[in-house]
């Protein structure tokens, strides 16, 4: 921090992060957020999860902190399973029909229902999530469950989402009730 530069305080600082995430048309980092406020990446993560508590609507995502807008969208829950390498090819068969994939589901032994935000919404999208997992040598939720996993989808129309079905189901990737 520069001597010419304030860190932002508390209330004031958070109510700040609320109204960047209104005005962002794209998900904000922790340290692009942190850098604005001149605080550390901490203390955004701190600050999201108390604005997070007042029910403000934040999600974290892949890409970063998006402010959940309201929407007449719909949404459907679909179970999937393919092996890691294919998950650029999922994904773009169903970023391709205007659909956008708002989380990974899995169901976990002990934990229970684990899930990931992932909000991808395009190709480009899709390229950062997977290059990350490639960079950080993470591993996908699917693969604590032989690639089985649900995605909740969303999109303007139900023509897209059954558009989606149908593609995913002629690669392959789409599981049937009492399968």
């Amino acid at each position: 921090m520069t001597r010419d530069q304030k860190k932002m305080l508390g209330e004031n600082r958070r109510n700040q992060i609320h109204q960047w995430l209104k005005s962002s048309e794209t998900p904000l980092t922790g340290s692009e957020l942190a850098q604005k406020a001149n605080v550390s990446r901490q203390v955004i993560v701190q600050d999201i999860s108390l604005l997070k508590a007042k029910n403000i609507p934040i999600i974290a995502t892949a890409q970063g902190y998006v402010l959940q807008k309201d929407s007449v969208k719909i949404e459907r829950v679909i179970a999937c399973q393919h092996p890691p390498e294919k998950t650029r090819d999922e994904l773009y068969l169903i970023v391709d029909k205007g659909v956008t994939v708002k989380s990974v589901t899995v169901e976990h032994a002990i934990y229970g229902h684990l899930t990931g935000s992932l909000m991808l919404s395009n190709r480009l999208d899709v390229d950062h999530f997977v290059e990350r997992v490639e960079k950080t040598k993470a591993s996908l939720l699917s693969e604590l469950t032989d690639g089985v996993h649900l995605h909740t989808i969303e999109a303007d129309r139900e023509e897209q989402l059954d558009a989606v079905c149908e593609s995913l189901q002629q690669a392959g990737y789409l599981l049937h009730q009492g399968e």
